[in-house]
């Protein structure tokens, strides 16, 4: 993605929160005209399904420990653990994409 103030930057941003949402959001045209309203939606979705694979790992051993093979609670927790890694970085992300539509400036750190 552009950083911001490169021509074109919204619109790259843009596609990329509509990759973080649930692909029937593409279907709504006022995601596209109002940037920052998907950037904000995004945040709340995000750190929805990260909450989830929270909450996930934490129940799995309870939930499911009698329904599954001994071996595969370790792997699910090891799935569930590198997703909530891959969620964490994304919610990081949308965060500064939605901060950069209101306009926030970022200055390197050296």
């Amino acid at each position: 993605m552009p950083p911001p103030g490169v021509p074109g930057w919204q619109e790259a941003a843009t596609q990329w929160l509509l990759d973080q949402c649930p692909s029937d959001f593409r279907a709504y045209d006022a995601w596209r005209r109002h940037p920052v309203a998907l950037a904000w939606v995004a945040t709340w979705h995000v750190d929805a399904q990260l909450g989830a694979m929270r909450e996930s790992y934490r129940r799995i051993r309870v939930d499911l420990a009698d329904e599954l093979p001994p071996r595969a609670v370790p792997q699910v927790m090891e799935h569930l653990s590198a997703e909530g890694l891959r969620l964490r970085a994304t919610a990081r992300a949308v965060r500064l994409v939605h901060e950069a539509m209101r306009g926030k400036t970022f200055v390197p750190r050296l």
